[in-house]
C-alpha cells in the first residue's frame, strides 16, 4: 500500500491583497478593442523596516537626543568639522569629540519650496549653513520662526542659536536655529 499525498486543485480565495470586482472587458470574441482599453490603476500600500546603523557618527547623534551639540577636531591638526566624521579627510587618522555651543551665524540660506516627503507639508523652508566659531567646516540645518517670503541678503552673517527637538528622532533635524537677535 502506497501512501499518495493529494495536492489541492483550487486555490482558496481569502480577503488579503487587492480584490477587483467588475473589471471591463470585451463580451464577445473581438478582442480589438483591448488596444484601446485604460490601464488599470492599482493603489496598494508598501512599508518597509529599514535598520540602518549611525556606526562611528553615533556618539553625534547620541548628543542630539540629550540637547548637546559635538562636532568632530583631528587632535593632531585642530581641523574641526562640524558635521560628525570619524577621520580626518586629509590624513586618515581618527577624530575626537569636542562638544560646543550650537550657537553660530548664517554663512549662507536658501528658500526650499519644495521637499522630501517629510518636509512637504511645511513648504516653504529655510535652510541655512552654519558658520561655527573654531570650526573649519559648516553645518545644514533649518531656520525656523522667520517669515520665507522676508529672506534677504541681510540675513548672511546674523547669529542664531540652535535649539533640539523635545522628543529626538535620532536624525540631523533634531536641531534647528533661531535668529539669535
Amino acid at each position: 500500500m502506497t501512501n499518495k499525498k493529494e495536492f489541492p486543485k483550487r486555490i482558496e480565495d481569502n480577503l488579503e491583497g487587492t480584490i477587483a470586482f467588475s473589471v471591463p472587458f470585451p463580451t464577445g470574441d473581438d478582442l480589438s478593442v483591448l488596444k484601446q482599453m485604460s490601464p488599470i490603476v492599482v493603489k496598494q500600500p508598501y512599508s518597509i523596516d529599514y535598520n540602518y546603523s549611525y556606526g562611528q557618527d553615533s556618539p553625534f547623534f547620541a548628543a542630539l537626543a540629550n540637547g548637546r551639540f559635538i562636532v568632530s577636531r583631528n587632535p593632531k591638526s585642530g581641523y574641526t568639522y562640524a558635521n560628525p566624521r570619524g577621520h580626518d579627510m586629509y590624513t586618515g587618522t581618527e577624530n575626537e569629540w569636542v562638544e560646543i555651543k550650537p550657537e553660530g551665524k548664517i554663512h549662507a540660506f536658501t528658500v526650499c519650496h519644495f521637499g522630501s516627503e517629510t518636509f512637504l507639508p511645511e513648504c516653504p523652508f529655510i535652510l541655512i549653513l552654519v558658520e561655527f566659531e573654531g570650526c573649519d567646516t559648516l553645518f545644514l540645518a533649518r531656520l525656523v520662526g522667520v517669515d520665507p517670503d522676508s529672506a534677504n541678503i541681510g540675513w548672511i552673517g546674523k547669529k542664531v542659536k540652535g535649539r533640539f527637538l523635545r522628543n529626538s528622532k535620532l536624525k540631523p533635524t533634531d536641531i534647528y536655529f533661531n535668529l539669535a537677535d
